[in-house]
């Protein structure tokens, strides 16, 4: 079955003052399991998705997948959005994956749907309008690698951070974009024994292989992948985003249609002679 999911690949292919848009949990039940951060000054424009969901490490429920989604439209529809950034407020762990104490619950109809839920997360993720940066300090497992793997661009603690698609060492295959995702980001036949076997990586591993744009050392606070993730957005920040382009191209040609020299230009290349401007 994996042979199959992976074989079926046809490569290539290969973001105001700080705001606080839902409160962040502090583990209790009920207290939302995200918060969404806009932030000002020079990092206007960057928005920040903090998963937090201590109790279970940050993994991937139906109240977290619910506020993902609902977090994700919102901000598709927000065009101050330039930068989106997720990242954990849960020190030594990205996303565990995929909260398997929940759906061992689930009957298997509920299992079918929640995990089409959970893939339309990740296509979600992976169609938002801005570019989306995941910060891994930690943990990043079976569906915690995934979201990332949807993400555009991954930065990593060196050491801290742990990732792997590990699904086949529980009986289970990624079921949200993993066995596509990871064959495109870093060939198939890669993909396919990272797969196979589960293995887990380190920051600086995976950045050896591909899978992470950048590594950095950790810091005492466990934040260092995120610190680099926002220097990141920061560098992606002035790239004028192709619909504001297109206006400003508007505008110029605008200006340049009473001109005198675009009227020269067109005579110019009717008579077969070249233009004569003059500036005006």
């Amino acid at each position: 079955m994996l042979r199959a999911l992976t074989g079926a690949l046809r490569l290539p292919r290969p973001w105001r003052p700080l705001q606080t848009r839902s409160c962040a949990s502090d583990g209790a039940a009920g207290d939302p399991e995200i918060q969404v951060r806009v932030l000002a000054g020079p990092d206007q424009g960057i928005t920040e998705i903090l998963m937090n969901r201590p109790s279970a490490r940050n993994a991937l429920g139906n109240v977290l997948v619910s506020e993902l989604l609902e977090a994700l439209a919102r901000l598709r529809e927000d065009q101050q959005v330039r930068v989106l950034l997720f990242r954990s407020g849960v020190k030594g762990v990205f996303c565990a994956g995929a909260d398997l104490k929940e759906r061992e619950q689930m009957s298997e109809a509920e299992v079918g749907i929640f995990v089409q839920r959970l893939r339309g997360l990740m296509n979600e993720i992976a169609a938002f309008p801005a570019p989306t940066i995941a910060a891994m300090d930690g943990f990043a497992l079976g569906g915690g690698l995934e979201l990332a793997l949807a993400c555009d661009l991954r930065v990593a603690a060196a050491s801290s951070a742990v990732m792997g698609l590990i699904e086949t060492t529980r009986g289970l295959l990624p079921g949200a974009g993993g066995t596509q995702r990871l064959p495109r980001c870093l060939g198939v036949a890669l993909a396919k024994e990272l797969i196979f076997t589960g293995r887990r990586l380190s920051g600086a591993q995976a950045q050896a292989l591909g899978l992470v744009n950048h590594t950095v050392p950790q810091n005492e606070e466990g934040n260092a992948a995120y610190h680099r993730a926002r220097a990141l957005a920061q560098e992606i920040l002035p790239q004028v985003d192709i619909a504001s382009g297109m206006a400003i191209e508007g505008i110029c040609y605008a200006q340049n249609i009473p001109t005198q020299d675009r009227l020269e230009g067109m005579a110019a290349f009717r008579e077969k002679r070249p233009p004569r401007f003059v500036g005006k």
